[in-house]
């Protein structure tokens, strides 16, 4: 075997930086991280062996910069340059310039990268090797009347896009003349700002399709194999937010007829090192290249995860001119993993990026069906210079409906606060059930969220089992404050109530819940605000912090808040009524601290079941509070104005003479 590289520098940024610098490590390799000034004390600079700084904050200033990062190389006398995905990963000039000082390249040749760079030579390309290629026009569309001519020949609906795209930017879909007009118009004007090119071409647009894609490896000396596929069709501004592996909609039969051209185009452009065939597939699994990423990708480690691979130690032993040892039969598929990626934004608002510091930053636990990728921990700016991604969340299961459930547990774990998080978004897409039977395709969250995507309410049994948490949290501060075993209370959860008993045991605690009993266990760290609790001997996470009065929640990335009401307070906000003795007399205490805004009701006024009888305004939120049934009013002992604290008695009753 030979001997590994010595020394590698990393020529990017974030978690895909830090998971190059990890498998690095664990082969032995001393690790050099580059920087801009944003990224000073960044996760990956720490993680690394050594770092170099290479300029400003922006990319441009830094990890763009070819001349400063060639200098680091030199500097620090590396043996090859990794450079994880974006940025310069696919730039051949990096690459020769890399190639004149002596230095590998972690990636394919700079004339493959050239030759599969241009979406229209790549396109052509595969069209001459017989890959079947989407049905569109062959070269570069100058005009608008050009782009019409193509597309009423070809036949609507047509998809722009540009030659040098990719991440959505510069891509338009038309479906008549007009939109024809003003797609190539805004693709072109994009793709001149985003990539400095600003070549168009034309294809037909496959309706409903399924964006899927092959991962390969090759050596230098034309071993090739292809590690399955991915299904990446879970997009919202054409940029993926949800993998998996294997796809739901792929059978052995088209696996193989993918693979095999993915190996075809990687064979005949003498590709080597790892790489990505990407196709779209229509409903009847018909199949047409879409284009092939020269690098690693984002969404790799579910290949890793149902293969047993470490694709970047693949790439690194094939750039230190090792032969693959792998043959293709012996490729396998364990399982099904699902990759959801964490990003910094607010699907309410069009997916605008989110710009804060982390102010508080928890993964999940890492376990054998549990994997994160990040390159951020508390502290952390998410700022305007890069890519709101926070961490990529991975899980596997031996079916694909426990990866699934692995995913959706895992996510609730997550405690990030400083910034917004799709987290909510990501939970509602992987629980519903169009995603749960697999028959989605790139248009999914289109038709799915045309209105807009706003988070979704807690359901009634998220209500309860958040419920039953705060019944068993609020034994254990009862048990901890004044040795109290058993109590009573009301949960109130948004506009929600539960009334229930808890009794204190030495395995836990025993929640009673309209007739129902739970037993449950709560896992604490103190200091921390996630809580692991089982119920029933079921697993779930919140994160639940007590601020004296009440506990806010936050649920499967959903925000909550529960307040704990004593039996002695006898009327609860919003619709709950004042509690009225069988013999007509009872009392009216305040819910919560507020201020009186409203009172209806005099001394000596006979009041019907249901009458409002005071308003409170408490958290910007003016609360009712009605009367259980007829009464007199006895005595008011509040006036308009006045501030109240929990269990202020309010109004006295007494009975309805018959």
């Amino acid at each position: 075997m030979q001997a590994m590289f010595n020394k590698l520098l990393i020529a990017n940024r974030g978690e895909i930086a830090c998971r190059i610098i990890r498998t690095a490590q664990k082969l032995g390799i001393y690790t050099v991280a580059i920087h801009s000034d944003a990224d000073e004390d960044s996760l990956h600079v720490a993680l690394a062996d050594s770092s170099v700084l290479v300029g400003g904050d922006s990319p441009s200033e830094s990890y763009l910069n070819i001349d400063r990062i060639l200098d680091a190389a030199t500097i620090t006398n590396v043996d090859a340059v990794h450079p994880g995905y974006g940025f310069l990963s696919e730039n051949s000039s990096f690459v020769r310039a890399l190639d004149h000082l002596g230095i590998k390249f972690v990636g394919p040749s700079a004339s493959a990268i050239e030759l599969m760079g241009d979406k229209i030579a790549a396109k052509q390309f595969a069209r001459d090797i017989a890959v079947s290629t989407i049905p569109g026009y062959d070269g570069e569309i100058a005009t608008a009347e050009n782009a019409i001519q193509e597309a009423q020949e070809i036949g609507y609906p047509v998809m722009l896009k540009a030659s040098a795209g990719g991440g959505g930017k510069g891509l338009r879909i038309a479906r008549n003349d007009q939109e024809c007009i003003d797609g190539f118009n805004r693709a072109r004007s994009e793709a001149l700002s985003s990539f400095g090119d600003d070549r168009i071409l034309i294809e037909k647009y496959i309706d409903e399709p399924r964006h899927i894609e092959i991962q390969l490896i090759a050596d230098m000396y034309g071993n090739r194999i292809y590690l399955g596929e991915r299904e990446c069709s879970i997009q919202r501004r054409h940029q993926k937010i949800i993998e998996e592996a294997p796809s739901p909609f792929v059978d052995e039969s088209l696996r193989r007829a993918m693979g095999e051209q993915a190996l075809l185009l990687a064979r005949e452009a003498n590709y080597y090192s790892a790489g990505t065939v990407e196709f779209v597939v229509d409903n009847h699994g018909h199949f047409y290249f879409l284009e092939m990423n020269t690098r690693l990708q984002v969404e790799h480690p579910i290949t890793e995860m149902v293969t047993g691979l470490d694709i970047v130690e693949l790439m690194l032993k094939v750039a230190n001119g090792e032969r693959l040892m792998l043959r293709q039969d012996e490729v396998k598929i364990d399982g099904w993993a699902i990759e959801a990626r964490i990003y910094a934004e607010d699907p309410s608002s069009n997916f605008l990026p989110s710009i804060g510091r982390l102010k508080t930053y928890i993964e999940p636990e890492p376990t054998s069906s549990v994997r994160v990728d990040s390159g951020v921990s508390v502290g952390a700016d998410i700022d305007v210079y890069y890519d709101p991604m926070i961490a990529k969340l991975i899980t596997h299961g031996r079916r694909r409906t426990t990866a699934i459930a692995t995913m959706v547990t895992a996510l609730q774990q997550f405690d990030i606060d400083g910034v917004t998080t799709n987290i909510p978004f990501l939970h509602q897409i992987l629980t519903h059930q169009r995603f749960a039977r697999g028959g989605y395709s790139t248009n999914f969250i289109q038709q799915e969220y045309s209105s807009g995507v706003f988070v979704a309410p807690l359901t009634a049994e998220d209500k309860m089992r958040l419920a039953i948490l705060i019944f068993s949290l609020d034994c254990y501060r009862n048990q901890q404050i004044s040795g109290v075993l058993a109590g009573t209370a009301i949960v109130q959860i948004d506009e929600s109530y539960f009334e229930g008993k808890y009794i204190a045991r030495p395995t836990g605690c025993l929640v009673q819940l309209s007739g129902t009993s739970f037993v449950v266990n709560v896992n604490r760290q103190p200091g921390r605000s996630r809580v692991q609790f089982s119920i029933n001997n079921q697993t779930y996470y919140a994160n639940v912090v007590w601020d004296g009065f009440r506990y806010t929640i936050k649920y499967g990335g959903v925000l909550a808040v529960a307040i704990i009401l004593r039996p002695k307070v006898h009327s609860l906000y919003h619709l709950m009524p004042a509690k009225v003795e069988p013999d007509g007399s009872g009392s009216l205490l305040s819910p919560m601290p507020g201020l009186v805004i409203l009172l209806g009701v005099e001394i000596g006024q006979i009041v019907e079941a249901g009458e409002e009888l005071l308003v409170i305004e408490a958290m910007k939120m003016e609360n009712s509070l009605k009367a259980e049934r007829a009464a007199i009013v006895k005595a008011i002992h509040v006036a308009t104005g006045q501030s109240l604290d929990a269990g202020d008695l309010l109004i006295e009753f007494e009975e309805v003479s018959k």
